[in-house]
């Protein structure tokens, strides 16, 4: 007997750097994928996604018999970002790439408004007990970097008496290697990250958004979706906003999509339909303050992206990306709320096992960090089992009434 799947699953999906990635199509396509997530990270910010090199990438990713699902990312360029002169241009280009992702049908494009760094961690090699490695974001060793190194003047204020202290010791421990290994994890960018800095360029680019101050800054993201989002209404794309990772403010930078308040701001700001919402689990978990069910079945009809991770809160801050379905999130409880958002909806929300441990043959491989294959793999499985089990328990339950 075949079985068929009921139509409000998922569709699975992995992240693909594109041709230089380590993990090709094909290991995606034998991992369960139906979709690929992807972007033109070879074009340099802010330049036009040309129709000739997304409908290039769209065909690789077809002819192993996969679809381009998702756009991740189409890069916001700081100018944009800081409203800094002449930047109008950026917002131009930015409007004729989402007109050229659109005539190519793929219509779903993920970017996000943190300053200066994309997603944030201190260490890409966090051995777990079982030997497999996992990312990391210890808050001492922001700290650390953030007093000693980087010297923000404002710094010490930031971070509670004890944190000040361990990072102190930590620093006195750290030669030379240590420092610049910490300074390397931070600041020169993590995959798919758009920019990378010394630590001098670093600080003066962080007093510029000092200067702009938190509700400048929100003002700067309404203002950018206000100039894009008729566009992207009128030729049927959906842009969703990755949240912030992690979902606080560090290096004294603003944060402006971290909370459930934030998103209730955003979309009542610019209500646009094309103003959407990548939904990340891992990234909202590590605030305990979040309630992820809660925020799903309130911003459903927003959510156009899923990424599914978990991570294991710890203290001060720090945490740790744990296996997907262990951690400080309850993963059935937020599978179950997507597949009825997904149901009631009547659409397979993409959706993809947001990084994974390197374990098993990966160890010995070279990959992007969170990104080998069969950590993701094994992810994708996971959830894809737990989505069916709810999924079918559900409707066997209705059956039965």
């Amino acid at each position: 007997m075949i079985v068929s799947l009921p139509p409000s699953m998922m569709e699975p999906t992995m992240r693909w750097f594109g041709p230089k990635d380590p993990v090709s199509l094909r290991d995606l396509r034998q991992a369960g994928c139906a979709g690929v997530v992807t972007a033109l990270h070879h074009i340099a910010n802010g330049e036009v996604w040309s129709i000739a090199d997304i409908s290039q990438r769209k065909t690789v990713v077809e002819n192993e018999s996969m679809r381009w699902s998702v756009v991740e990312s189409l890069p916001v360029h700081e100018d944009i970002k800081t409203q800094r002169q002449g930047y109008e241009k950026y917002l131009e280009n930015y409007k004729q790439s989402l007109r050229n992702l659109a005539a190519c049908d793929v219509k779903i494009v993920t970017y996000n408004f943190m300053p200066l760094l994309d997603w944030t961690r201190t260490d890409l090699s966090y051995v777990m007990a079982d030997g497999g490695v996992a990312l990391r974001f210890d808050m001492i060793d922001v700290a650390t970097y953030d007093v000693h190194i980087l010297q923000r003047p404002t710094a010490a204020v930031d971070y509670p008496e004890e944190v000040l202290q361990r990072a102190a010791t930590r620093f006195a421990k750290l030669d030379r290697a240590g420092i610049a290994a910490l300074e390397k994890t931070i600041v020169a960018g993590l995959p798919g990250s758009e920019e990378s800095f010394s630590t001098g360029e670093f600080l003066q680019r962080i007093l510029t958004y000092q200067k702009i101050g938190l509700q400048n800054y929100k003002q700067h993201l309404v203002e950018f979706l206000q100039a894009v989002c008729p566009v992207a209404d009128e030729v049927g794309v959906k842009l969703v906003i990755h949240p912030d990772d992690p979902p606080f403010s560090i290096y004294g930078l603003p944060r402006v999509v971290s909370t459930a308040q934030d998103l209730r701001d955003l979309f009542a700001a610019v209500p646009n339909p094309s103003n959407g919402l990548c939904f990340c689990a891992g990234s909202f978990s590590i605030r305990p303050d979040n309630n992820l069910v809660e925020m799903i079945k309130e911003f459903g009809e927003r959510i156009h992206f899923v990424h599914l991770r978990n991570t294991q809160r710890e203290a001060y801050g720090s945490f740790h990306e744990s296996q997907h379905l262990q951690g400080s999130i309850d993963m059935f409880s937020v599978v179950e709320a997507l597949t009825h958002i997904s149901a009631q909806r009547g659409v397979s929300l993409p959706m993809r096992p947001d990084h994974g441990h390197q374990i098993l043959d990966d160890l010995k491989k070279s990959s992007n960090p969170g990104y080998s294959a069969i950590g993701r793999l094994k992810g994708l499985a996971e959830l894809r089992g737990l989505e069916l089990g709810i999924v079918r328990s559900a409707a066997r339950a209705t059956e039965a009434q």
